[in-house]
């Protein structure tokens, strides 16, 4: 038994063994993506899109394979593929709106919203009392 069956056929062996090398390459660059992104927001994105994509053509690779073994359509990773699916972006959405939440949030206690390390570096913020906009309806109104 050398762990091959030999009832696959050679197209179905090759073309899930190219599904499967395909959907690694998609989690890799997903993988990638996470290590060379610089904030969480774009970190998020690429690994949840290599791991989906990824994983449907692993998935495929694997109905191919099992489909050629046994002589029948087997749709057993169908029903994983699809709670994958649904999964995957419900968590990144929940992951973004828990980040967005914590950046949005008071940070002093004292009800004032304390900006992030480096978010503001090179702003000059003007007090709205001294606004010198005309057009704006709080600027002062010298006469």
């Amino acid at each position: 038994m050398s762990g091959f069956p030999a009832n696959v056929p050679a197209w179905a062996a090759l073309l899930a063994a190219g599904l499967v090398l395909f959907g690694a390459g998609l989690t890799f660059i997903g993988a990638l993506g996470l290590v060379r992104l610089q904030t969480f927001y774009e970190r998020v994105h690429a690994p949840t899109l290599g791991a989906t994509l990824g994983m449907f053509a692993v998935l495929c690779g694997s109905v191919v394979y099992f489909t050629g073994a046994e002589g029948r359509f087997m749709p057993i990773e169908l029903l994983a593929a699809v709670f994958f699916t649904a999964t995957t972006p419900v968590t990144l959405i929940i992951l973004a709106r828990a980040a967005l939440f914590r950046d949005r949030t008071d940070r002093s206690g004292e009800g004032v919203r304390v900006p992030l390390e480096g978010e503001c570096e090179g702003v000059v913020r003007t007090p709205p009392d001294v606004v010198t906009d005309p057009r704006r309806s709080d600027a002062p109104q010298g006469r």
